[in-house]
């Protein structure tokens, strides 16, 4: 029987790059579902719906077809109509744009039975906003990871800077906060810690103590 741990947590809180370690450490496969919303968040750009558009957005959904794959490390690509977009994703306004379209029912909805057949088929670390409330309420172990807004817009201009990005710290922190706020206030799905979770807070905690710290709680829950 596969085993299936959920990791849900605010955007920036380092879920997908601690989640992928952990996994691998574990021999587990590490599914990232918010790069799901951020590749339709890509198609709405593309097609230039806004993403408060919850018709458009919707009908826009029978004529894409996103999918989860992995490449000959075991990492997972997402595709969007067959293209691979996984570097695409990557954007702040990529990022803002899936905020706004996680909140779309139809669009949870679409992705829902994707998610939930990835776990039923193996043994996962699945991250994103609604794992252990909403897509895989009866996993195993499940997990809200946190640290401070300040700490997590840090974390994330850096990664941008790394990557060539002409960002500023004060523009990523207001984006942190404004996806917070999105997040956490929307009717469908808001994000909040799972019942009987355990809550780990990565403020103080740098990247390796903080993987440690997910893989600890998954054993000693497992």
């Amino acid at each position: 029987m596969s085993v299936a741990i959920a990791l849900d947590g605010p955007a920036g809180a380092g879920k997908s790059t601690i989640a992928k370690r952990a996994a691998k450490a574990l021999d587990y496969i590490y599914i990232d579902t918010g790069a799901l919303y951020r590749t339709i968040g890509l198609s709405a750009m593309r097609r230039n719906i806004e993403p408060v558009e919850s018709k458009e957005v919707s009908d826009m959904l029978s004529e894409i077809k996103v999918e989860i794959a992995f490449n000959d490390k075991m990492e997972q690509i997402v595709l969007l109509d067959g293209e691979d977009v996984s570097s695409l994703i990557r954007t702040p306004e990529v990022s803002m744009t899936a905020s706004k379209i996680s909140a779309i029912p139809e669009v949870r909805a679409y992705l829902l039975d994707l998610q939930r057949d990835m776990a039923k088929k193996n043994n996962v670390i699945m991250d994103g906003r609604d794992i252990g409330t909403v897509v895989l309420p009866d996993a195993k172990v499940k997990i809200f990871l946190t640290a401070s807004p300040e700490a997590r817009a840090e974390r994330r201009y850096k990664e941008l800077l790394e990557k060539g990005m002409n960002v500023s710290y004060d523009d990523v922190l207001k984006d942190v906060n404004e996806r917070d706020y999105n997040d956490s206030h929307r009717k469908t799905a808001p994000l909040k810690p799972a019942e009987g979770c355990v809550i780990v807070d990565t403020t103080e905690l740098d990247f390796e103590q903080s993987v440690d710290k997910i893989i600890s709680v998954i054993k000693e829950n497992v």
